[in-house]
């Protein structure tokens, strides 16, 4: 299946979850997140804040905080993403393709141990992705190349095996769980 397919397959399932299923299989997911070695061990979380229908996030950032570990969330500045450090979890707007993320455009987050948690539509055992389709963690990742990396998706969003590009890079872990009614 092409990517193209695919995506257009994933989001017509990922329509079809209630918002309580969103919420359910979100909080299963947080809670292997955080029970994860790669979560405990780190210092700082490079997190997403989601939209639309994928994996709530927010209160996976929340307890990262309240686990002492700084969090940063990315923001598109021109064609570039950054990750910005949010110590105000609220300090979001609508941005890059209507995504939510910082207000601020800074302090820029430096830390090259922190774990990035990686979005995305489908993936496969060996940690390969297939994205939205703007290279942006791609990018950010060949620069930046030591995080650790985890992904977290409904059972429907993992595949066998996905056919990848040379530029695409696999995600470490890759936590899913089937939807939760």
């Amino acid at each position: 299946m092409d990517k193209k397919a695919l995506r257009a397959e994933i989001r017509e399932k990922k329509r079809a979850m209630t918002e309580s299923q969103i919420e359910k299989t979100s909080a299963a997911l947080g809670e292997q997140l955080r029970n994860h070695p790669l979560y405990q061990s780190a210092k700082s979380i490079f997190g997403y804040l989601s939209y639309n229908q994928e994996v709530r996030t927010m209160p996976m950032l929340e307890q990262a905080q309240k686990d002492g570990k700084r969090v940063a969330v990315p923001k598109v500045i021109d064609d570039t993403m950054i990750f910005i450090w949010l110590d105000d979890l609220s300090r979001v707007e609508l941005g890059y393709c209507n995504i939510p993320e910082p207000v601020d455009n800074g302090p820029e987050a430096v830390d090259e141990t922190a774990l990035v948690m990686m979005p995305g539509l489908a993936f496969d055992p060996q940690g390969h992705r297939c994205g939205y389709g703007g290279g942006f963690y791609d990018r950010y990742l060949e620069k930046h190349p030591d995080h650790p990396t985890i992904a977290m998706c409904y059972g429907f969003q993992m595949f066998d095996r996905l056919d990848v590009d040379a530029h695409d890079i696999p995600v470490d872990v890759v936590l899913h769980q089937e939807v939760l009614g």
